[in-house]
């Protein structure tokens, strides 16, 4: 009885020895959650309501279309939700979108993970680039960046195509929305 005693003892010093251990060494490279929470701040001039007008060319046909863009921190600011709506002047759904934010660390970017009324899905990397943001993605063809600038209290969204490795880029979309709250 005195031996599973000790044993239990020894186990349980053990295992908070090593939890301690594990303690210091979160503490020594900082606090993971609030090192995200501080990237997260990076990204403040997005969140709140924007609306606005653009347009988007798909081969010949240029659709124009107004509408709106809710970005929302969330979970204790460690996220955020994009939501963007937006129709032509008859109303039908020309974007509509949900995307969430997050910090990738080790990368030093985000996470950007969106899913379209269209049925497609995606993840991507959403970088900082001066004043603004980038995010983009490859496919057979060629490849496709966004680039989003806020200035004072107006979102600009460019969507560029490159079918040559990235030397020459064609607009195919851009977006102009003002903060409404």
């Amino acid at each position: 009885m005195m031996k599973n005693i000790l044993f239990v003892f020894v186990c349980m010093a053990l295992s908070v020895s090593f939890a301690l251990a594990q303690e210091k060494k979160n503490m020594e490279k900082g606090n993971p959650i609030e090192t995200k929470r501080a990237e997260m701040k990076k990204l403040d001039r997005l969140v709140g309501q924007w609306q606005g007008t653009g347009w988007i060319q798909q081969g010949k046909n240029r659709e124009t279309f107004a509408g709106t863009e809710t970005v929302q921190r969330k979970i204790d600011g460690l996220a955020l939700l994009v939501e963007g709506n937006f129709k032509d002047k008859d109303g039908k759904v020309i974007h509509e979108t949900i995307a969430v934010l997050s910090p990738n660390l080790q990368k030093k970017s985000y996470d950007f993970q969106a899913y379209l009324a269209s049925g497609n899905a995606g993840g991507y990397e959403f970088k900082a680039l001066g004043d603004g943001w980038q995010w983009g993605f490859q496919f057979p063809n060629g490849t496709i960046r966004y680039d989003i600038k806020i200035n004072n209290d107006t979102w600009l969204e460019t969507g560029e195509i490159s079918q040559d490795s990235g030397k020459t880029w064609m607009k195919f979309f851009e977006m102009q929305l003002k903060k409404v709250k």
